[in-house]
C-alpha cells in the first residue's frame, strides 16, 4: 500500500513509519523537515499535499495542536487555535482527501485520553478530542462502501512523559500506540475510536 503519514518527523509520527515501512510505501509529510511540507491548518495547503502525494491507498494523521491552559487563562484564539488546528484541520483530511484515496482506502485521524479522560487544564484539548471522535463516528456513516476512517486515542506516552520528567511507566510506549495506527489500516474497520492506554 501507498500510504501517507502526516506528522512524520514527530515521536509517533516516526514509530509508525518505520512500522509500516516494513511492508508498504509510506510517504512522509509534516510541517517542518524532511518530506512533503503541510500546514493542516490551512485547507488550501492540505489540497496542495494530496496532489504532491499522488494515489493512496491511506492517510494517518498524528498532527495537530491544541492549546492546554487554566480554563480563565483560555482566550477566544487559544480556543479559536485549537478548532483550526487539530480539530477542523483533520476534518479537511478527510474532506480533501476523497479525492485522493483509492475507494476502500483508510483514514486514520488521532484524538487523545483527554476525550474521555480530562485534567485541568485541558478544556481546550478535550473539546478538540472529542470533536475528533464525533466526526470520524458520523462521517463513518457517509464514507461507508467509500472509505474507511477510524480515529486512535492515545494514553499519555511513556516517551513524552519521560521527557517532561515524568515516570514514563505511567504512560504506553510510542511502539505500541503505532500498532493501534497499523490495526486501523490494515483491518475492515470504520466508524471505531482505537484506545491505546495503558
Amino acid at each position: 500500500m501507498r500510504i501517507l503519514v502526516i506528522g512524520a518527523t514527530g515521536l509517533l509520527g516516526k514509530e509508525i513509519v518505520g512500522l509500516l515501512s516494513r511492508e508498504h510505501e509510506v510517504i512522509g509529510a509534516s510541517r517542518k523537515g524532511s518530506g512533503l511540507t503541510v500546514d493542516i491548518a490551512d485547507k488550501a495547503s492540505i489540497a496542495a499535499l494530496y496532489r504532491q502525494a499522488g494515489a493512496l491507498d491511506a492517510v494517518i494523521c498524528v498532527a495537530g495542536s491544541a492549546k492546554f491552559a487554566p480554563l480563565d487563562a483560555l482566550t477566544d484564539d487559544d480556543f479559536a487555535f485549537s478548532l483550526e488546528n487539530k480539530l477542523m484541520g483533520q476534518v479537511n483530511l478527510v474532506r480533501c482527501a476523497q479525492q485522493a484515496v483509492k475507494p476502500g482506502g483508510s483514514i486514520t485521524l488521532t484524538s487523545g485520553v483527554l476525550a474521555q479522560h480530562p485534567v485541568p487544564g485541558s478544556a481546550a484539548v478535550s473539546v478538540v478530542n472529542a470533536g475528533v471522535e464525533a466526526f470520524v463516528r458520523a462521517a463513518a456513516l457517509e464514507l461507508a462502501g467509500k472509505l474507511r476512517i477510524n480515529a486512535v486515542s492515545p494514553g499519555w506516552v511513556a516517551e513524552t512523559l519521560q521527557a517532561m520528567g515524568r515516570d514514563p511507566h505511567e504512560g504506553v510506549r510510542a511502539a505500541v500506540v503505532a500498532q493501534a495506527f497499523l490495526t486501523c489500516v490494515t483491518q475492515n474497520i470504520t466508524g471505531q475510536v482505537i484506545l491505546a492506554a495503558r
